[in-house]
């Protein structure tokens, strides 16, 4: 949520046309074929080295059936500012240069939502599917690499860019010959994002989180609804950042989630940069040393959390952001949110998906996000029936503006870290002992 209240965007209020739902064919599996030999990327003696690598180059050791995306900031020949990628997963990789249709795209960024004189939703949806068909390079490779390895596929998106490139929205057309489903990518395939941490190693995510243990949260005075998800788990929550921030470094019972349900604010500084009213810098001045010990998965239930501000203005060529934060602090992983979720309908949104993360503690949490969003589209029916801007009397379809948004919102929640993390909380007993809140 952001600092101050936020007033709605013109198309919330007033009436509309209503856009009959259509249906949508279910996200069906596909076949997986045969594997192409990988053994020219690990020596045989050695075990499988997961994301251990510290490059990211065609022969980083990679499990079978991971894939990783490297998206740079880059300048094309012009000069305009943009970006250059690379993907890899076995023998299968694209290279793509920085051009005319790799700039920064800031009209495709969720966080264009909820700001006062945002687009409109459907707007930002169909922005998202010409900047998706603009990379017919990349939408052939990440169709190759579904049709080989099928639901077993996990995509890693190691995106240093700070353009708020919305990677789950991005639109793969079908594919027949390998009878593919075409939909947005973090639907149809278990997606996580990573961003370089600026510690000693700076490369992808060596370890699988196994965050277990007890939830210990923060919640501001307007959030504490958030708490009720909580209830069958041992938790301690509070109600002020300063007993929060010194039980994330001295707790003794292990913890596997620690969650934030707050105000965020978002500038193009770090010291812009907010969460519970504690700026980036104050934060990153903090221990947190139960992340290390503990590894646990962090949760951020605030606006703009996963958002990346280029921190030249201090004298680094780094992002800087929350989620890098948490990430060097020692989190085992990190949930955050690419824009505003400050409407009743977004966070109660953020509770139905923390609540299912939890309800699976056998499942990695990137693939009970998959599931959420191809849930969401279910919910909202064919994409070929986006609503309009505005009716045949002119008048702005409110109601179909906020089905969109609904769906927007779904894909709005990015995990960063491994792509085999899960959560197992500890479940509270019958007198509900280790539990409670404080003030």
């Amino acid at each position: 949520m952001g600092g101050e209240p936020q007033r709605g965007p013109r198309w919330l209020t007033g009436a509309g046309t209503v856009v009959r739902r259509a249906s949508l064919p279910g996200l069906k599996a596909v076949t997986r074929r045969p594997a192409a030999p990988v053994s020219h990327l690990r020596r045989a003696q050695e075990p499988p080295a997961g994301l251990g690598g510290t490059d990211a180059h065609p022969g980083a050791r990679l499990e079978d059936g991971f894939a990783v995306l490297h998206v740079l900031r880059s300048e094309g020949a012009d000069g305009r500012q943009g970006y250059r990628l690379h993907g890899w997963c076995g023998d299968l990789s694209v290279t793509c240069a920085p051009g005319p249709t790799r700039l920064t795209a800031p009209a495709v960024s969720l966080a264009n939502l909820r700001q006062d004189g945002g687009e409109y939703p459907s707007e930002v949806l169909r922005g998202i599917r010409l900047w998706s068909g603009n990379q017919p390079e990349l939408t052939g490779w990440l169709n190759r690499i579904r049709a080989r390895h099928g639901d077993c596929l996990r995509l890693v998106v190691w995106d240093d860019t700070g353009y708020d490139l919305p990677w789950e929205l991005f639109w793969l057309p079908g594919d027949a010959r390998y009878k593919l489903e075409g939909g947005p990518l973090g639907a149809l395939t278990v997606v996580s994002r990573w961003t370089t941490v600026h510690d000693a190693g700076q490369g992808l995510p060596r370890e699988t989180g196994d965050c277990q243990g007890r939830v210990l949260g923060y919640l501001h005075q307007d959030m504490t609804d958030d708490g009720r998800v909580f209830a069958p788990y041992t938790h301690r929550l509070h109600r002020r950042m300063t007993p929060f921030l010194r039980d994330l470094d001295t707790h003794t019972d292990r913890t596997g989630l620690v969650y934030l349900g707050c105000h965020g604010t978002y500038g193009d500084t770090v010291p812009r940069l907010s969460l519970g009213g504690r700026t980036w810098a104050e934060l990153n001045g903090e221990p947190m040393a139960v992340l290390r010990r503990d590894r646990s998965l962090v949760c951020l239930n605030a606006c703009d959390s996963g958002r990346f501000v280029d921190n030249r203005a201090q004298g680094e060529e780094a992002l800087r952001g929350f989620a890098e934060l948490f990430l060097r602090k020692g989190a085992g992983g990190c949930i955050v949110t690419s824009g505003k979720v400050g409407d009743q309908e977004a966070r109660r949104l953020v509770r139905r998906l923390v609540r299912e993360v939890a309800e699976h503690p056998h499942r990695p949490v990137p693939q009970t996000l998959r599931a959420f969003r191809a849930r969401a589209l279910e919910e909202f029916g064919s994409l070929a029936a986006v609503p309009s801007v505005r009716d045949d009397d002119g008048q702005v379809d409110s109601a179909g503006q906020k089905r969109v948004l609904r769906l927007l919102y779904a894909f709005m929640f990015h995990y960063y870290g491994h792509p085999q993390t899960t959560l197992r909380l500890t479940a509270a007993d019958g007198r509900g002992a280790g539990g409670g809140s404080e003030r």
